[in-house]
């Protein structure tokens, strides 16, 4: 099976997310808080000269940030898994 072209497969990527941001508790909690860290990271990113406590939040948050996207990955692959078979 051929496998679609890139933007068609971002679409429906971005289709799924806004599906299960809808439908799953958990997948929207997780969304919300990516967001939130991801402003507070913006805040810390714009910053010209940031403390060490600033800079260690920065890498804390990314970290968080990168766990979070994590397990919604694994929630979007557990609902492929159960959909597509």
């Amino acid at each position: 099976m051929e496998e679609p072209p890139k933007m068609e497969r971002n679409a429906q990527q971005e289709e799924l997310k806004a599906h299960l941001i809808e439908t799953d508790e958990e997948y929207r909690r997780l969304a919300t808080e990516h967001a939130t860290y991801a402003k507070q990271l913006d805040v810390l990113e714009a910053l010209a000269h940031p403390s060490e406590q600033e800079q260690i939040d920065e890498h804390r948050l990314k970290k968080l940030k990168l766990k979070l996207k994590d397990q919604m990955e694994a929630i979007v692959s557990r609902y492929r898994t159960q959909h597509v078979a």
